[in-house]
């Protein structure tokens, strides 16, 4: 006869006189287990998902403009057999939800279907309960520049917070595994299918425009996912880098790296100066370097991207994400 008892983070199984202790630590199985969901991510993009749902309903469907991937194939099946987008958009990527879960980690899948459903919602939402009148039959050129614009913003969003929205991205996820085709190839020739496809209900000029739309819309994608916090790499070349250096941190507050270098044709060791400045501090800081080393060499480079101290970086945030939870 046994004697089971179930007491804290203790599991005791006692046959008559021996007694096994079980020990169950909850925690590294909670941590197994539990998603790195963030909640900014999942409004982030239920943002990108409303913008893509308002522009694919009012500018897309309504002035007759095709799209690539899954979601073209919906915009197909709505102008030929009148199937709602937002129902057909689901049917179409469950099965591609079944087939590629694997290929994505426990987070990117459940903003993928975040992003998947959301959009469907978005647009019944602006289909039916929210209705704008932005008929440009007339000027279509204008028509596919608002579709790019507010796709590919959607979109861009939608990927820069973690996020997809199933259809040709998961399709290029199972090739790339099984058969090590590029990604970026295999979604191409799904949305360039796609778009010729869509010859079924489009004429010559409503898919040219369409090209235009898509066009935009990759625009949007890429300023998006180069981020807002974009700045300006400067390399200085000068005998007077330390005073340089002294008054960057003085009078811009930026911090500077000192690189040793040395000169190809004079032989001689260098100091070079390496420091990012947001865009609206080139100036000041190319006034600086005149005034202390006018035969100072200075290159500026494009940063598409700058995060951590001075500029994205919250000591309080920080300190807060590294406390310990109870």
């Amino acid at each position: 006869m046994f004697r089971l008892s179930v007491s804290g983070r203790m599991l005791n199984v006692v046959p008559q006189s021996l007694m096994i202790k079980i020990e169950i630590d909850y925690g590294r199985l909670w941590q197994n287990l539990k998603w790195d969901i963030k909640t900014k991510n999942v409004l982030f993009i239920l943002l990108g998902a409303a913008i893509y749902g308002f522009g694919l309903a009012n500018f897309n469907m309504k002035n007759r403009l095709a799209e690539g991937g899954v979601t073209g194939i919906t915009l197909i099946l709505y102008n030929l057999f009148s199937i709602d987008p937002s129902i057909s958009n689901i049917v179409l990527n469950i099965p591609l939800f079944i087939a590629g879960w694997k290929m994505f980690r426990r987070d990117e899948f459940i903003y993928t279907i975040i992003g998947t459903f959301s959009l469907s919602l978005f647009l019944y939402i602006f289909q039916h309960v929210i209705t704008f009148n932005f008929l440009l039959n007339h000027d279509l050129f204008l028509a596919a520049l608002f579709a790019g614009a507010f796709v590919g913003g959607g979109l861009g969003i939608i990927f820069r917070y973690g996020g997809t929205t199933g259809g040709s991205d998961i399709v290029a996820r199972i090739s790339h595994k099984k058969y090590g085709w590029m990604m970026s190839k295999t979604m191409f020739v799904i949305d360039a299918a796609v778009i010729i496809l869509s010859f079924i209900y489009l004429d010559y000029r409503q898919i040219m425009y369409t090209l235009v739309a898509v066009f935009v819309g990759a625009r949007m994608i890429d300023s998006i996912q180069k981020g807002a916090y974009a700045g300006k790499a400067v390399m200085i070349f000068s005998k007077k880098s330390d005073e340089i250096s002294k008054r960057i941190i003085q009078y811009l507050d930026r911090s500077v790296t000192l690189i040793d270098g040395k000169g190809g044709y004079t032989r001689r060791d260098i100091n070079v100066l390496y420091c990012v400045v947001s865009r609206n501090e080139v100036f000041r800081l190319k006034n600086l370097i005149q005034k202390i080393d006018p035969e100072a060499f200075v290159t500026v480079n494009d940063v598409h991207e700058v995060f951590g101290e001075g500029f994205t970086y919250d000591k309080s945030e920080a300190e807060s994400a590294l406390r310990p939870k109870r």
